[in-house]
């Protein structure tokens, strides 16, 4: 491991950043390689450490770059499978929630609810009961009720949205999670791996890489870091999906011939 130089700047850290490739700029840029204090570190990240700062570990931006092209060949290759979004701090929440909804995805950008996965039946019930009372206030269906009544059915839709929102669209289990920050969001990962769903994680030098199938180590905290890889894994996804679109509908004039 190195020890970098007391007062170096980008230049100094990666010095032959101008001769690398593009993405490689795109994530120095980004911030994606400040990763946390060193004595924050957990074992499992070291091979994905350049070297120290002020204390302070910096990732090798040429591994971030090679796992990130690693975790969108994934995101691609899921094409019509459900990828779940996961990031519940507050400084990265509304990033997440943006590129799963650009991607068509469901999301779980606050506080994951136990369970979500391991007790999925359960929580699908509740879900199924958020859409029939929508249903049911959008055609006016309410109106039978009390005022009362009709206000503890809204201050009942609210609470379901706030926790189960963005998993309308989830009607099974998702074939991946893509999770900001694998070491606050742990029990989504825990959840994850206990049912052998893959996950990709964005995660920072203080995670458990163990636990991720397809990690991206980088700067978890970041805005623009967040919102870099955020908008890589979106946008792979999405490529993905169009492309088994392309593919099923070259595919069906043959099977109408058949």
């Amino acid at each position: 491991m190195r020890v970098l130089p007391r007062r170096a700047d980008s230049a100094s850290i990666f010095p032959t950043v101008n001769n690398i490739m593009a993405d490689i700029r795109t994530l120095l840029d980004a911030g994606a390689h400040f990763a946390l204090p060193r004595a924050r570190r957990h074992p499992s990240a070291a091979k994905y450490l350049f070297g120290t700062k002020d204390r302070t570990d910096v990732f090798d931006l040429e591994e971030t770059e090679r796992r990130l092209k690693k975790a969108n060949d994934f995101a691609r290759a899921l094409a019509g499978g459900a990828l779940l979004f996961v990031g519940g701090k507050h400084e990265v929440a509304e990033i997440v929630k943006a590129a799963a909804l650009r991607a068509g995805s469901p999301y779980v950008a606050g506080r994951w609810i136990g369970g979500t996965l391991t007790n999925f039946k359960n929580i699908r019930r509740r879900i199924d009961r958020l859409e029939r009372l929508m249903k049911e206030r959008e055609q006016g269906e309410l109106e039978k009720y009390t005022k009362r009544e009709r206000l503890l059915i809204d201050r009942e839709i609210e609470e379901l949205l706030a926790r189960f929102g963005g998993l309308v669209t989830l009607t099974d289990l998702p074939k991946a999670l893509f999770v900001v920050d694998t070491r606050h969001e742990n029990t989504a990962v825990r959840e994850a791996n206990q049912l052998g769903i893959p996950v990709i994680g964005l995660s920072s030098s203080d995670c458990d890489f163990a636990l991720i199938q397809h990690p991206i180590p980088a700067n978890d905290t970041s805005v623009k870091s967040v919102r870099l890889v955020c908008d890589e894994i979106s946008e792979a996804y999405v490529e993905g999906k169009k492309h088994q679109q392309k593919e099923g509908s070259k595919e069906q004039p043959q099977s109408e011939t058949a």
